[in-house]
């Protein structure tokens, strides 16, 4: 396979104008952002790890102004507007049309009338509150969770308050202790420390009865509801702990209780680090003191891979949440960012869940979320006070602050060593997801059919509707394995798809791990079918060095019909590869900037110009093309106050729109991004919402992003109350115009099924019943 093959041309030519224009910003000199920070160690660190209406929302154009067709010629040069048109072509094309009127009418009935099957869904929440519940196609499927993590409380930690979510709504969830995570064995604060015997098992044992404890509280209220205990063999020739809660059997918990690490960043060969490289021939059992497995055992790198896999075949997730396998270094100590533990123990379920993808075929469909660790306490605050607060009482929980033995060990019932600061390094004020933020995965073609792109079994998966009312098929899974979580995709001008994401190879030896951007284009407008995915590369020199941490990628269409793509890279910084006029790549270029966090977005505006932006810790930097093919001009500051991460862009108002959420807020945002003169910022509004957090897609007149309690919201229109969807789902949601008055919007649900709505453009308008699409899942 070749790097960088250019877009090789379809048949029948044909041009339409590109999806998403983007907006320009005006050259400004670079400044420099603060560096990446390095969470301070603490003991909790070191064990464990205008406005409108009632919404105030800016009264925003519905469509976006972007250069015409003869703007976008066809990548063989020649213009698309001298392009003849077959008679033939020409009086399908009018059929087309006629066809096309008929089902615009039907299907903004639909939108705006919904349907009374569903009428009992689309009551009210309360006599005086502002929420609404959208309507739903039947009850969704809550599909089947499963978290794998390395030590107890990275879930409480990093997960939640996603865990919690799916425990309230009645979900089927299954958490992974990969490690015992016996750290020193001393089951102490810091006063304490030095007069407190070590103890591995029963340090062990303790954070075994805070999980245990956590777990029953989130499910039932009563922290000391009873478990089932049970010994299972596992997959790799070892034995793990079962723990079943007796009163919500749907809640289980799974202990491997392998040997910690015991060091965040320093050599300690004795390791899931130490086993991936091959520095230990296996890696040996830590079995807690109270549990019922009394054979000890050890792992080998393809046992323990092994081991994995049993449990995903055991347990048929729908949605697998493990930890960051690429979490980078900090620029100056060149330190991880993360435990060692964290994102070896995701390479290894990583690796796992590839080789179930691979070798179990009767299963369900699966989705892949990855969380962000440690560096969580050095990003802006992305839970509003309200979350944050029930997620650091889960953690008080853990860390048994009473200090009442409600569990009846003589190890204790949670884990001092948390109690002094149960909230970690603010870790309890935050969560972010580290890859699929991205809300351009559903595009909309020249005949109003949809087409949707994510990630399934490790491979892209494509589901496809015919027009505004025809029929959906899908999902189809692309040929090409190894594909990572977060794909966005662009119109050519051309009228094809294409589809860029990252994908993870692990190679024979451990140094070859290697994370890079491919892309894979439709044949041809209209077509299912798509070409094989080339390589782009990575800006990364090898993985050792910034430990593959390269973002997903974000993709844009300039003025004069070029792709351009835009990854952070591992030292904080933009790189962005682009097409040349002969459509071959260029490149891996360095725009610069520092301190930039989570996935780039970019759209081009109304004159054809390319703009990029990437958030930091403190602000949003912004670049931008002088003119359309032009390289991109330097960073340049925004004054953007400090945002929760995820952007959306989307050309509107002859610039760009940027969406982001207020920190410790949840609250939406908005600005209109205008590079006439020099990057401006326009009406930065506040637009309210429901809590929550994430990204937040936009498309005409729709808004949409996870609320509090993991649910959908979405506001649809002037004055409209913020409406709250039953549906929970994993990633990002994404939108898209589909023909001039109706907004598209879809989610993948926790049953790895796609949910798919729409909206029409009107004043009274509101979501029509969510359908599903593809199967359901089945039963373990």
């Amino acid at each position: 396979m070749s790097e960088g093959r250019p877009f090789s041309a379809p048949t029948p030519p044909s041009v339409p104008a590109p999806r998403r224009p983007a907006v320009p910003v005006p050259q400004s000199p670079s400044t420099a952002t603060a560096p990446r920070r390095e969470p301070e160690p603490t003991a909790a660190s070191s064990d464990a790890n205008g406005p409108r209406g009632g919404s105030g929302r800016p009264e925003v154009p519905r469509q976006a102004t972007g250069p015409g067709p003869s703007a976008y010629p066809h990548l063989s040069g020649r213009p698309a507007h001298h392009r003849p048109a077959h008679p033939a072509l020409h009086r399908a094309r009018i059929v087309k049309a006629v066809a096309a009127c008929a089902a615009a009418a039907a299907v903004g009935m639909l939108a705006l009338r919904g349907n009374e099957a569903y009428a009992a869904l689309d009551a009210p929440t309360g006599a005086d509150s502002r929420l609404t519940t959208a309507t739903t196609a039947g009850t969704p499927d809550p599909g089947r969770v499963l978290q794998i993590v390395a030590h107890p409380d990275d879930d409480l930690y990093f997960m939640n308050p996603d865990l919690r979510y799916s425990i309230a709504a009645d979900h089927p969830v299954t958490s992974v202790y990969l490690t015992s995570g016996e750290a020193d064995g001393i089951n102490a604060g810091a006063a304490k420390q030095a007069s407190t015997a070590p103890n591995k098992p029963a340090y062990a044992e303790a954070r075994q009865n805070g999980i245990r404890a956590a777990y029953a509280k989130m499910a039932t209220g009563d922290r000391s509801s009873p478990w089932k205990r049970t010994v299972v063999a596992t997959k790799g020739g070892g034995h793990a702990e079962v723990d079943v809660l007796e009163a919500k059997p749907e809640v289980s918990l799974v202990w491997l209780q392998m040997r910690e690490a015991g060091n965040v960043y320093g050599d300690a060969p004795d390791s899931l680090h130490g086993l991936w490289d091959g520095r230990v021939p296996h890696l040996e059992s830590m079995l807690a003191s109270g549990t019922p497995v009394k054979q000890r055992f050890t792992y080998t790198k393809e046992q323990v891979v092994r081991t994995i896999e049993g449990v995903l075949e055991t347990y048929r997730p729908t949605t697998i949440r493990m930890q960051d396998p690429t979490p980078g270094r900090f620029p100056d100590t060149k330190r991880y960012t993360d435990h060692q533990d964290h994102f070896y123990g995701a390479r290894f379920a990583q690796m796992a869940a590839e080789a179930y993808a691979r070798e179990v075929k009767d299963r369900p469909h699966f989705a892949v979320q990855n969380y962000v660790g440690y560096f969580n306490s050095s990003l802006p605050v992305a839970l509003d006070p309200d979350e944050a607060k029930e997620k650091l009482d889960i953690l008080d929980t853990y860390a048994w602050l009473d200090r009442q033995n409600h569990c009846g060990s003589e190890a204790g019932c949670g884990d001092l060593k948390v109690a002094d600061h149960p909230s970690g390094n603010r870790w309890t004020d935050s969560i972010n997801y580290a890859r699929d933020t991205s809300t351009s995965w559903l595009a909309s073609d020249r005949d109003h059919g949809l087409w949707a792109f994510k990630v399934l079994d490790g491979q892209v998966a494509l589901w496809h509707r015919t027009g505004l009312i025809g029929s959906w098929s899908g999902p189809r899974l692309l040929p090409g394995t190894g594909m990572d979580q977060g794909i966005s995709t662009v119109t050519l001008p051309d009228g094809r798809i294409a589809a860029f994401g990252t994908r993870t190879t692990f190679g024979a030896r451990p140094a070859d791990y290697r994370r890079e951007v491919v892309y894979a284009v439709q044949r041809d407008p209209g077509s299912e079918e798509f070409g094989e995915w080339q390589s782009l590369g990575t800006p990364e020199a090898a993985d050792d060095t910034w430990t593959s941490d390269i973002s997903a990628p974000a993709v844009s269409v300039d003025g004069t019909g070029l792709a351009a793509v835009y990854v952070r890279d591992g030292a904080s910084g933009l790189r962005g590869r682009a097409q040349r006029a002969d459509g071959s790549w260029g490149p891996w270029e360095n725009h610069g900037g520092s301190d930039l966090h989570g996935t780039p977005t970019t759209a081009t505006d109304g004159a054809g110009r390319r703009m990029v932006f990437a958030a930091t810790t403190k602000t949003v930097i912004g670049w931008t093309q002088p003119e359309p093919g032009a390289p991109l001009g330097p960073a340049t500051h925004t004054g953007l106050p400090d945002t929760t991460l995820p952007l959306t862009a989307e050309a509107r108002e002859g610039g760009v729109r940027l969406w982001f959420r207020k920190p410790g807020s949840g609250n939406v945002r908005t600005a209109l991004m205008t590079g006439e003169g020099g990057l401006k910022v326009n009406n930065l509004t506040d637009l309210g919402g429901l809590q929550g957090f994430g990204s937040v897609t936009a498309s005409g007149h729709v808004l949409a992003g996870r609320t509090a309690g993991g649910r959908l919201g979405s506001d649809v229109g002037i004055g409209q109350p913020w409406q709250r969807s039953p549906l929970m789902f994993a990633g990002a949601p994404s939108s898209t115009m589909t023909g001039k008055n109706i907004v598209s919007l879809a989610v993948i649900g926790l049953d790895a099924r796609l949910y798919v709505t729409s909206s029409a453009d009107e004043a009274d308008a509101y979501l029509a019943p969510w359908q599903p699409v593809g199967p359901r899942s089945t039963a373990p």
